[in-house]
């Protein structure tokens, strides 16, 4: 079993990941914490093999998390759960050795994914004895980088579900399926398989909202 070290300082989202982790064969929760220090306490005791880690935290910067891990001689993997789209960030974080980098917010999908491409190049990795040329350090490596297909349902692109995503965490209170519509300026129906589907993964919360006649309208916000 390849041992997983949570770094989440959002208690939600922290429970949602350790959730997605245990539902990946092969893969179990060593820990869950919520600040950098904590992580780095843990990592030296040894028993993790991989750290799924959020950048932003309450008292150091994930890089600083990643580089203080490296200076203490840890080989631990790790991959990046953040919400930091800067090229700088994504740049410093394949300085520092981090080997897969997922964007927030995401499904289940997006995380099996890079979980099970992570198990591949471990197990290649692993192995003793050398490989035979180029071509197979190259295919390696590429077990890492391989694109995500299939990860959304046929019919949705990535592009809208950014967009989507971004409407709900700009509106505080939440949207419908029509006033999203008109936000991201697709149809009522796309917008709520849209909303439908984030719930579904964890990533939305719907509420009903009563209004003065008729059935209550659902309204969809952004788990934080």
């Amino acid at each position: 079993m390849i041992r997983v070290l949570v770094v989440e300082d959002d208690p939600v989202a922290a429970a949602a990941h350790r959730t997605y982790v245990e539902r990946v064969a092969g893969f179990t929760v060593a820990g869950v914490v919520h600040s950098g220090s904590a992580a780095i306490r843990f990592c030296e005791r040894g028993e993790v093999d991989l750290v799924l880690l959020d950048f932003y935290l309450p008292d150091l910067h994930g890089l600083a998390v990643c580089r203080a891990l490296r200076a203490a001689g840890s080989s631990v993997d790790v991959i990046a759960v953040t919400s930091a789209r800067d090229l700088t960030v994504v740049r410093a974080a394949v300085s520092a050795g981090i080997v897969q980098y997922l964007l927030k917010p995401f499904t289940f999908a997006s995380l099996r994914a890079k979980l099970e491409r992570y198990r591949r190049f471990r197990d290649q990795v692993l192995r003793t004895g050398e490989v035979d040329d180029q071509a197979e350090i190259d295919g390696v490596l590429a077990t890492l980088r391989t694109p995500d297909h299939g990860a959304l349902p046929k019919g949705m692109t990535g592009h809208t579900l950014d967009l989507v995503s971004a409407a709900l965490r700009a509106a505080g209170d939440g949207l419908s399926a029509a006033a999203l519509a008109g936000e991201v300026g697709v149809s009522r129906v796309t917008a709520r398989r849209y909303l439908e589907y984030l719930a579904d993964n964890g990533l939305a919360r719907r509420t009903p909202h009563y209004g003065q006649v008729g059935r209550p309208e659902v309204r969809y916000s952004a788990i934080r």
